[in-house]
């Protein structure tokens, strides 16, 4: 594994992980989230359904990522398995967050160019993982 993609699903994994861990918290009244940090309408039940729909896709995206990582440290070849696994699904939830804000036409910076960060960095990864397991 190369050290850029080991580095990119380390950080992805981690600020995932760390998102829902404050999601978690605030949805449990451990603290309340500033208004000016949430995405729009998170108020109404629908949209914040919407958020919580992400939450497997993304622990499994995070899980895979991880155990890239790991089995690439290990030397385990599974780990280009795991890696491809981790991206489409990394790529899956951003596309459908970009879907979700273009449809709305809500192109509010702090949510739509994260996301769309988050569905286009696989791209340069993917090619060159599916060429290492087709030889």
């Amino acid at each position: 594994m190369s050290r850029s993609l080991a580095i990119c699903l380390s950080v992805t994994d981690i600020f995932f992980m760390t998102y829902w861990a404050v999601a978690l918290l605030a949805l449990f009244n451990v603290f309340q989230l500033p208004p000016d940090l949430m995405y729009g309408d998170y108020t109404d039940p629908r949209v914040s359904a919407w958020n919580w729909s992400f939450f497997p896709l993304d622990l499994a995206f995070s899980v895979f990522g991880y155990l890239a990582v790991s089995a690439a440290r290990r030397q385990a070849p599974v780990w280009r398995s795991y890696a491809i696994i981790s991206l489409i699904l990394t790529m899956t939830a951003g596309g459908m967050a970009v879907a979700y804000w273009a449809i709305l036409r809500e192109f509010d910076p702090s949510w739509f160019l994260p996301n769309l960060v988050i569905f286009a960095w696989p791209v340069f990864f993917l090619p060159g993982l599916i060429k290492g397991t087709a030889n």
